[in-house]
């Protein structure tokens, strides 16, 4: 068993993976590590004792995103005002998470090894939340009952593709979906 990292090692940890995802979409994964450790306030050798590859950064980075968007759901589900509310909000950070990706989507395409078991690491983390939003929303009788998470999700992941286009304003298309589920 892995020992556990002291709090402030993983603050760092998530200073550094925050200031690479954002580094990632604005420059692409091959952003100077240099970038990365001056956004995070942190130095170079920081960075690469956390990762000592940009792989191992890469993955760090979607997993820690994947993390958020997934423990996000729970969390949403018992502070919002109704079971839609929250699955309005927990979708508004996946399209965050997806608008993020593909700053690490061309990275993600290649044959490295570390990053071919990511995508059902995706699914396995994020398809069982967005099923525990969607059954609440459903049993509260706010949201049609006949639409699946995977359904959803691919849904909207197909309608984030080009959201970097000005003209195209993804967020409002996904609204559109998430209202259209409502039975009233």
């Amino acid at each position: 068993m892995a020992p556990r990292k002291r709090a402030d090692a993983r603050r760092n940890e998530e200073t550094l993976l925050d200031a690479a995802a954002v580094a990632f979409v604005e420059s692409g994964v091959d952003v100077p590590v240099r970038d990365i450790a001056a956004r995070a306030g942190v130095g170079v050798g920081t960075i690469y004792r956390h990762f000592p590859t940009r792989a191992d950064l890469i993955v760090a980075v979607y997993r820690h995103q994947v993390e958020a968007c997934a423990e996000a759901g729970p969390v949403l589900l018992e502070n919002s005002g109704s079971p839609h509310a929250a699955l309005a909000s927990w979708i508004n950070l996946f399209v965050d998470f997806l608008v993020t990706k593909h700053g690490l989507a061309e990275a993600l395409q290649s044959d490295q090894a570390a990053f071919q078991t990511l995508h059902a690491y995706f699914l396995d983390r994020l398809v069982p939340v967005c099923g525990q939003l969607l059954d609440a929303a459903a049993a509260a009788d706010e949201i049609r009952t006949d639409t699946e998470a995977v359904e959803l999700m691919r849904g909207v992941g197909n309608l984030c593709i080009g959201a970097d286009n000005p003209q195209y304003d993804a967020r409002r298309m996904v609204a559109l979906v998430i209202a259209g589920l409502r039975t009233r």
